[in-house]
């Protein structure tokens, strides 16, 4: 890797860890003071969530070099649909085209994590929470993560973005994920406003409802119309709303950590 490129994996790296746990301190205490239930078991929750960090973040920091090799790579040569294009002189309209092909491309992508059944096995993990909180955003398996990362490579070859562009839409990512996997739901008239376009707390809670068909709806990453656009927009009020994967209920699995790492590789 060139210096160039090390130094852009280290100030994205930074950028990344700080908003990634900024947000989520910030939210979880606000969310032990707001939100009324046992301090001992919000922090037990969290407790068995954050372990997920010790074997999905080193698969991420890895990744990420072979991803800002690709970026630089793409850029040099020229490739992919945002140097093809007609507007590939414009800066302001290339990027924003280029963040709405990335968000729409990670739309198919956590669309193939349900639909394909290797891929599902990975994913279920995240879905097996059956309290949601901000710490719940961790909760993904090693597999899934180089997986996400090898989506995210082939998605690079395909539009060529830069790693500006892949620094802001991260950012963008970052904040959404965290935010929409909050306890905390939006009220109705915000909810209408900004639901229309991002992807909120209220729109993500029917995705992680126990049993279908809302665990097959509400793909959104950043933002919400891919789901409006294609059909699989589902609302669901909070009442209605149980967290979990109805093929995976069993509490001594799902709150074991080493037993959760196990699940996508055992037969059932």
């Amino acid at each position: 890797m060139t210096g160039t490129a090390s130094s852009q994996l280290d100030h994205e790296t930074k950028v990344q860890l700080f908003i990634y746990a900024a947000l989520m301190i910030g939210l979880w205490l606000t969310e032990a003071i707001i939100i009324s239930e046992s301090f001992k078991s919000k922090c037990a929750h969290a407790l068995r969530n954050i372990k997920f960090i010790g074997t999905a973040l080193p698969v991420q920091l890895i990744m990420t070099i072979p991803v800002l090799a690709v970026s630089a790579m793409v850029n040099e040569r020229h490739w992919g649909i945002l140097s093809w294009s007609v507007f590939s002189k414009h800066h302001l309209i290339k990027l924003a085209v280029g963040f709405l092909m990335l968000d729409f491309l990670d739309y198919v992508y956590h669309v193939s994590m349900h639909k394909f059944k290797p891929l599902w096995r990975f994913h279920l993990v995240h879905h097996t929470d059956n309290e949601m909180d901000v710490t719940t955003t961790v909760r993904e398996h090693p597999g899934e993560t180089f997986l996400r990362m090898c989506f995210l490579i082939v998605w690079i070859l395909l539009t060529g973005v830069g790693a500006g562009l892949l620094l802001l839409r991260q950012t963008c990512e970052t904040i959404s994920n965290v935010t929409s996997h909050t306890s905390f739901r939006l009220a109705p008239k915000a909810e209408r406003l900004i639901g229309l376009l991002f992807v909120t707390p209220n729109i993500h809670h029917v995705h992680h409802h126990f049993e279908l068909p809302y665990t097959d709806c509400n793909y959104g990453d950043v933002l919400s119309i891919w789901d409006r656009i294609f059909g699989t927009y589902k609302s669901l009020a909070k009442n209605d709303t149980m967290f979990g994967v109805d093929t995976h209920m069993d509490e001594t699995v799902v709150s074991n950590f080493v037993e959760t790492i196990k699940i996508p590789f055992r037969n059932s």
